[in-house]
């Protein structure tokens, strides 16, 4: 069901004129829209590879590292997002707009960096890492499910902005 002008009237808006004028313009939006498409590639690799390992044995060394590498490409994001929240909203985090997107980055990020601190300190064995792993992963994609909602209504709202309301 499309969303209409009434709906983002009783929503409200997902920015201020402000804000999205600040959004269009900060390089920190280009490094989003890069690192995302790039973060999901390296989840649907890495995925594959714990996948593989699951299924036939083979293949740890491959799966852990993408793990790691998922991680690290994560942190990045994280980092960036919170400098671009910051340029957008005032805030490095937790801005009224994105604030359960953002709460749940956090659930992300404790999965995947409990991740690095079983694999370095050996913690869990490689069922329990590979498990660990997709359960991270689901998080990721939930949260990444809320970002994309929220840019198909920032450009909802792109959208409707040149339009007049009686």
């Amino acid at each position: 069901m499309p969303v209409e002008i009434k709906d983002l009237e009783r929503t409200g808006s997902l920015y201020t004129p402000e804000q999205r004028s600040r959004r269009d313009s900060t390089r920190w939006t280009l490094v989003q829209g890069i690192l995302a498409p790039v973060q999901f590639l390296v989840f649907l690799v890495s995925l594959a590879l714990i996948l593989r390992y699951l299924a036939t044995g083979e293949g740890l060394w491959a799966a852990n590292v993408s793990v790691i590498i998922k991680t690290f490409v994560l942190y990045a994001i994280m980092i960036t997002g919170s400098i671009w929240e910051k340029k957008v909203f005032g805030q490095y985090l937790f801005a009224h707009a994105f604030f359960w997107e953002d709460v749940f980055s956090m659930a992300v990020l404790a999965l995947h960096t409990a991740y690095l601190f079983a694999t370095f300190g050996g913690w869990l064995s490689a069922q329990g890492l590979m498990v660990l792993a997709l359960a991270a992963y689901f998080t990721y994609v939930v949260n990444a499910g809320q970002f994309l909602w929220k840019l198909r209504v920032a450009r909802l709202e792109g959208s409707l902005s040149g339009v007049e309301v009686a």
